[in-house]
């Protein structure tokens, strides 16, 4: 007898997954947010934007996603599930989390925040990656130029995310200490929360929604 799971549970458990990684991702960076210690380098320029705009920055992230989209089309990336669930569910859990969540007030406060923000944003991209529903709209990005100009993913990745950290910044958007530790944990905790969140094959074959492999991903949305 098989240990894999039926089709039908398997997908479950995937959509599952997506849709609770991408809310928690949205409530996680609003809690980074809320702290005031510094943002992820896209959240800086979402937040440097809503600031000139006045729109909520749960919506400024919505639309700037679905922007990015559009340089997907020259570089020949397919979106799948995953794509279009990102543009539109993270911005919203975000706006949901600002809504409920006031700023932090006090030191012990901002740095639990922070940290609290970082892990849980570690564990809601183990959980949408792993979920194999392909790639956000800033990732593909990523991977698209990588394929097109033969530029390391590493490379391609720094440039995008020091412009728009600088661009955020002088718009007022925060960059701070947490920033920083974002950057230098969020690859290890987003592996191992991989690990953790792993979906095993359904039987009789998978069910092919999206392609792309977990370990493939920038693990950013």
């Amino acid at each position: 007898m098989s240990s894999h799971p039926p089709r039908h549970r398997h997908l479950a458990r995937r959509l599952s997954q997506l849709y609770a990684g991408l809310a928690l991702y949205g409530a996680s960076s609003a809690l980074l947010v809320r702290s005031g210690l510094g943002l992820e380098p896209w959240n800086v320029l979402h937040q440097g934007l809503s600031e000139r705009t006045g729109l909520p920055m749960g919506v400024v992230l919505t639309v700037l996603g679905a922007a990015v989209l559009l340089f997907w089309i020259p570089l020949r990336q397919r979106p799948g599930l995953g794509t279009v669930s990102n543009v539109l569910v993270i911005g919203a859990a975000m706006d949901a989390t600002l809504a409920v969540v006031p700023e932090a007030h006090g030191t012990a406060l901002r740095v639990a925040m922070t940290a609290a923000g970082i892990v849980l944003n570690g564990a809601a991209t183990g959980l949408y990656i792993a979920a194999r529903f392909g790639p956000g709209p800033r990732d593909g990005l990523m991977t698209g130029l990588n394929r097109r100009t033969g530029v390391s993913i590493r490379l391609v990745r720094t440039v995008i995310e020091a412009t728009v950290v600088v661009t955020g910044f002088a718009l007022g958007g925060t960059v701070g200490v947490a920033t920083l530790l974002y950057a230098v944990t969020i690859g290890p905790l987003a592996q191992l929360f991989l690990r953790v969140f792993a979906v095993s094959p359904a039987s009789g074959g998978s069910t092919v929604v999206a392609t792309g492999q977990p370990h493939g991903a920038i693990l950013r949305p």
